[in-house]
């Protein structure tokens, strides 16, 4: 036996011995049940309202999508220059307005002249709103009209900006003061702005998982110490694919199963692919199209 092979076959020995040792002490520990979890079956929820039926972040997208019987709103917020929670998702009012400018620059009132639905294209392929005039909504102004409704909100705003810097805690003012804990889901791509709003939560507010938790968790399932990872967060949402990681695979789901983490996929919008992750163990769909998921919500309500 040649000296790499000797070296090749220690170190092999060395691994599995850590391994072992590791997976006979370690003992991950499950998220604690969070009440906005609590689902007696799998949910939707309409992605900025049902962004291809009605202007994205809309009163008339939220009302359609609560028509169609979606479960509650994936939403995204932003600070005004007022410092007003508002719901939307660019950070240059340009692509959904035609105007100019960023949302930080602008006061509530300000933003409330422009028309959030000027460039709306229908499934029909036109433009149905660009002569009316379309509101931005507050995210006050949505818990208020849907108190019954799941609301899963994702902070856009970076923790490296003024308005990131003063938003976990105004967000966990609001939520506090509308008595919502039960009912909210707070996430952010940024893990950080996650671990802000929790100093003020406290555990009392589901947490959804950032770019960073999603990395480390699937890193955590595909490596061999899968054992070793305690999550910080309460659920995920996930799209199917995220460059060479593929988050639909059933055993990733039981993965997070079994650490009480449900799993949520985002941007589904064709009735197959609702039913195919369902059946996977996803405990929702967040969809532009709650007219579609419609029919799945009446299957598994039978």
């Amino acid at each position: 036996m040649g000296k790499k092979t000797k070296i090749a076959l220690a170190i092999a020995a060395a691994s599995a011995a850590a391994w072992a040792g590791t997976k006979a002490i370690s003992k991950p520990q499950k998220r604690e049940d969070q009440p906005a979890l609590k689902f007696d079956r799998p949910i939707v929820l309409a992605h900025h309202g049902g962004s291809h039926l009605a202007p994205e972040h809309s009163m008339l997208a939220f009302e359609k999508a609560a028509e169609y019987g979606a479960d509650g709103f994936k939403v995204d917020v932003r600070l005004t220059k007022d410092e007003e929670i508002v719901l939307f998702h660019d950070a240059s009012v340009e692509r959904t307005t035609g105007e100019t400018g960023f949302v930080k620059d602008f006061t509530l009132a300000q933003l409330r002249e422009l028309n959030i639905g000027e460039n709306f294209i229908c499934l029909e392929g036109n433009y149905p709103y660009k002569g009316e005039h379309v509101e931005v909504v507050t995210l006050r102004e949505l818990l208020q009209a849907f108190p019954n409704s799941l609301v899963f909100i994702d902070i856009k705003d970076g923790p490296d900006t003024y308005e990131g810097s003063l938003m976990p805690s105004k967000l966990w003012r609001l939520i506090e003061e509308l008595e919502a804990a039960n009912r909210i889901i707070v996430t952010s791509s940024y893990s950080e702005q996650i671990d802000r709003f929790n100093l003020y939560a406290q555990n009392r507010v589901a947490l959804g998982a950032g770019d960073a938790d999603i990395t480390k968790a699937y890193t955590s399932f595909t490596s061999q110490f899968g054992h070793l990872y305690n999550p910080k967060v309460d659920v995920f949402q996930l799209p199917l694919k995220s460059n060479i990681m593929s988050f639909d695979s059933p055993k990733f789901v039981k993965f997070l199963s079994d650490l009480n983490i449900p799993v949520l996929y985002a941007d589904i919008n064709d009735l197959v692919t609702m039913s195919r992750l369902i059946r996977t163990g996803a405990q929702g769909i967040i969809t532009d199209r709650p007219d579609i998921a419609e029919t799945l919500l009446k299957k598994l309500t039978q």
